[in-house]
């Protein structure tokens, strides 16, 4: 089932680093930073909001996990966690996927402003 050319449909069995009845955990093939994971359902679905409530339960319950996951094997000092909605907002795979992203201290230069980094000039207030 799925898309037959998406990228996040029919993964591997050795892709999936996590997995629950709805989703699953795969490294991000770019990583911003180590350990910087994808939480995607396994049906596929263009973005956030076409899923349904149980996805959208079962994608917060593996971002819970990855977060365990990650601090036992990357100890990161924080983390982003987004999700790109349309080519405006930057999604590239129009199958919706939650970026959790681990951060670490002095990884850039001026963390202030987080996620508000997607629009470079309104990052710092």
């Amino acid at each position: 089932m799925g898309d037959i050319g998406c990228p996040f449909c029919n993964p591997a069995e050795e892709e999936i680093v996590l997995a629950n009845n709805l989703c699953y955990a795969r490294y991000d093939k770019y990583p911003v930073s180590p350990g910087h994971l994808l939480i995607i359902p396994f049906r596929h679905v263009a973005n956030f909001f076409d899923a349904t409530d149980a996805e959208h339960t079962a994608l917060l319950a593996l971002v819970r996990e990855a977060k365990t996951l990650l601090d036992e094997q990357f100890h990161p000092d924080g983390y982003n966690v987004g999700v790109n909605v349309g080519k405006t907002a930057g999604q590239t795979v129009m199958h919706l996927h939650v970026h959790v992203i681990p951060r670490y201290a002095g990884d850039v230069e001026d963390p202030r402003g987080g996620v508000r980094g997607a629009i470079p000039e309104k990052q710092v207030y």
